[in-house]
């Protein structure tokens, strides 16, 4: 593992760390960082078999430590707007566009989808080499979009298990119908937006496990 992916994964574990200081609802963090937990052994993992680029490496860690941060506050209370009047001497992006909503969730997904395309599509030409370019994005919206169906399912089943207000906080619907078709759209979204505007370098080949 190169230095720069240890430099990213550590930072991701520090993060880690720090938002489970004094947690406000252990039990719905925990159920959200349990993917946290999951995708960071299957990066280890993944990367020691099929060898990431470090740029797609570093953007799966920042989705990781975003989702962090998300978990901390149940993805609905991110205080994101107070960060950033505190940054800027109090301008508000909620009062700017007029938001109703707390859409650090859309944001998250749609960052899921921006950073895992590349290395999904890169991944899709180290195991099928006879694909192009093309093909092998198509295949990563593709499957970008699966993976979020899937997410929402689970999302589904878990909520069935518990009461409706325990369901509220750990979905954070925040009462929108159109809730996970809306996350689902904004993944496929940051999927698309991925798309290399330069050419890149032949994949490498997997290393033998």
């Amino acid at each position: 593992m190169s230095a720069i992916k240890k430099i990213a994964l550590g930072l991701v574990l520090a993060v880690f760390a720090v938002t489970w200081i004094s947690p406000k609802s252990p039990f719905e963090q925990g159920m959200h960082s349990v993917l946290t937990v999951v995708g960071l052994f299957w990066l280890w993992r993944h990367d020691r078999r099929w060898g990431i680029r470090n740029g797609h490496f570093v953007a799966i860690c920042v989705f990781m430590t975003a989702h962090c941060i998300a978990a901390r506050w149940l993805y609905s209370y991110v205080p994101y707007d107070q960060w950033i009047q505190w940054l800027t001497g109090g301008w508000s992006l909620n009062q700017a566009f007029g938001f109703e909503r707390n859409h650090f969730d859309r944001f998250i997904h749609f960052l899921y989808g921006v950073c895992f395309a590349p290395a999904v599509r890169e991944y899709f030409r180290q195991r099928w080499p006879a694909l192009s370019p093309r093909q092998a994005f198509v295949l990563a919206v593709v499957a970008i979009m699966c993976t979020s169906l899937i997410y929402e399912w689970i999302e589904w089943a878990i909520a069935l298990t518990m009461s409706p207000a325990d369901a509220e906080s750990y979905n954070g619907q925040q009462g929108d119908v159109w809730d996970a078709h809306t996350d689902m759209f904004l993944a496929t979204l940051g999927a698309l937006a991925a798309w290399p505007r330069a050419r890149e370098p032949a994949p490498r080949a997997g290393r033998a496990s």
